[in-house]
């Protein structure tokens, strides 16, 4: 996946009207979105296919999937073909839920990022002793794409040392929950950048703002 200026937009908003407004403003800046729950619980699976129909943009689904082989296809199949290019699936549930997302990705042409550790201090108590086990078992299934936290970049290095450079790493938490642009793409290949860009007073000044912090 091929991300301009290497930051992928966290579209956590919940009415089409202001998603459609901050998209009309950014979006000649990038070319890929990560849509989670907050819009579509709000609007319906339907919001990613107008905001496809509306604008080239690449769309990941941050539906964080972690359920049962049979649900996860399901999920996974409905996202697919609402029109999202690729999912976030969680890594901690096992292989074979892992392996049915990524099973109805391929069938639609579509990609699956493994989630290994969240960016949030919550993910100290439990997720972060499996995190490393998580990257392992995506290696050893041949899954390319990984999501790591930038708010701990010592977490972040070794989830690349064991991912493999050739790995594409998507990295959470950049702007307000601390995380330093820079210093992520040192182990990460894009940043998910939410709050700092769609709450600012003016969103385009603030993407441009960390464009030029990483072009520094």
């Amino acid at each position: 996946m091929k991300v301009k200026n290497k930051i992928i937009l966290a579209l956590d908003l919940m009415q089409m009207k202001p998603a459609i407004q901050l998209l009309n403003e950014i979006s000649e800046e990038i070319n890929t979105l990560k849509i989670g729950y907050p819009l579509v619980l709000s609007q319906g699976l339907e919001s990613i296919k107008k905001i496809k129909e509306k604008y080239d943009f690449k769309i990941i689904a941050d539906f964080k999937v972690a359920d049962i082989p049979e649900t996860n296809r399901r999920i996974a199949d409905l996202t697919f073909k609402s029109g999202a290019d690729a999912i976030i699936v969680h890594g901690f549930v096992g292989k074979d839920s892992v392996q049915a997302c990524s099973d109805t990705a391929q069938k639609y042409e579509g990609e699956i990022f493994l989630l290994t550790e969240m960016s949030h201090p919550g993910a100290r108590q439990f997720i972060q002793n499996v995190s490393l086990d998580i990257t392992r078992m995506g290696v050893e299934m041949g899954i390319k794409n990984f999501v790591a936290p930038s708010t701990r970049l010592d977490r972040l290095e070794k989830i690349r040392s064991i991912a493999g450079e050739d790995s594409f790493i998507i990295s959470p938490g950049v702007g307000v929950q601390g995380g330093k642009p820079s210093e992520t793409l040192k182990f990460a290949d894009s940043l998910i950048v939410g709050r700092s860009i769609y709450a600012a007073d003016n969103p385009q000044k603030a993407l441009q703002s960390i464009i030029k912090s990483i072009e520094l």
